[in-house]
């Protein structure tokens, strides 16, 4: 049985409103939940984007069973892999035991704001698999002195571990991210439910291992309503990583999203309150054979009537999946 998470998104929410919207997530019966870490929001019309880690420590005194993760962190340019280690460590005894890292190369929309340049895909994934093996380490409580291509660390040490490091997840796009996940990942994480991405995360290490995805939906029982809240604010989801990734600011994805249109969202998101479109969007994640996947509901004040149908009418469909 796939389990069927909820998704914080910082980049429609406040940060309060996001602590709210999990402990409802939590009451409703979902069995996971990750956020988001973003500096921008995608788009202008989106209208947030909070502190994660600090909407982390809240969540995690406000809830108590539900597991949190980062979806995902860039540990290469905004955040130094030392300060993410300490981070991750702290929110693991938080929420005792129920935090993962997932980590990603990031996109230029966050990272830019440090002035440190966006260079290639390639380096950095090499950059990301460089910051993971000095988390490890760190988590597994070594006292670190490194001098790599990418980091420096001089003489790092956590004082505060938890009895277990927090699993890892790598997310992925393509053969080379996949490679970096199948060697240093605890679990994959995707939003594409690609066999290829799976076979390849396999291929380098990953079988057996968790993998976890994500899929937008836009409930509301107007159906019409719906799809222009979809258009308005998660039209950017179109672009594909190659593009979403370079993009610098919600001014360019705007430029960028200016001829698709609203019916155009509605062919990749459902919208409205059909629980078997629901079900079909999430249906080519578990056949593909991922073990977990997050809904991100559109909308950051719809969050609750969502809450209030997916815990009567949409996660009992759901979980009839395999």
């Amino acid at each position: 049985m796939v389990a069927i998470g909820y998704t914080m998104m910082t980049e429609q929410s406040g940060p309060r409103e996001l602590v709210e919207h999990v402990v409802g997530a939590e009451a409703a019966g979902f069995d996971f939940s990750v956020i988001s870490d973003h500096y921008f929001p995608w788009l202008d019309e989106q209208g947030h984007s909070p502190y994660a880690w600090s909407v982390l420590g809240a969540a995690a005194q406000a809830t108590e069973r539900i597991p949190l993760m980062t979806f995902v962190t860039c540990p290469t340019y905004r955040y130094h892999p030392a300060v993410v280690a300490q981070k991750a460590a702290t929110m693991h005894i938080l929420s005792q035991g129920r935090f993962r890292l997932g980590l990603g190369s990031g996109e230029n929309l966050n990272e830019h704001v440090v002035g440190a340049g966006w260079p290639s895909p390639r380096e950095r994934l090499e950059r990301l698999e460089e910051a993971v093996v000095i988390i490890r380490r760190l988590l597994a409580g070594e006292t670190v002195d490194h001098d790599g291509p990418h980091f420096r660390i001089d003489h790092a040490t956590l004082w505060d571990l938890p009895e277990r490091p927090p699993e890892i997840g790598i997310a992925v796009s393509g053969p080379r991210s996949c490679a970096v996940a199948g060697r240093q990942a605890d679990l994959l994480v995707a939003t594409e439910p690609k066999q290829s991405l799976l076979d390849d995360f396999d291929r380098h290490g990953g079988a057996g291992k968790p993998r976890v995805g994500q899929v937008a939906v836009c409930y509301d029982p107007d159906r019409e309503a719906a799809v222009a809240r979809a258009h308005e604010q998660f039209r950017w989801s179109l672009g594909g990583w190659e593009v979403n990734a370079q993009l610098r600011g919600p001014a360019a994805f705007a430029q960028a999203t200016e001829t698709i249109g609203p019916e155009d969202v509605a062919k990749t998101i459902p919208c409205g309150a059909d629980v078997e479109e629901f079900v079909e969007a999430v249906r080519p994640y578990a056949e593909a054979g991922f073990t977990e996947v997050a809904l991100v509901q559109i909308g950051g004040g719809h969050q609750q009537p969502f809450l209030d149908w997916a815990g009567t009418e949409l996660l009992p469909a759901l979980r009839r999946l395999r």
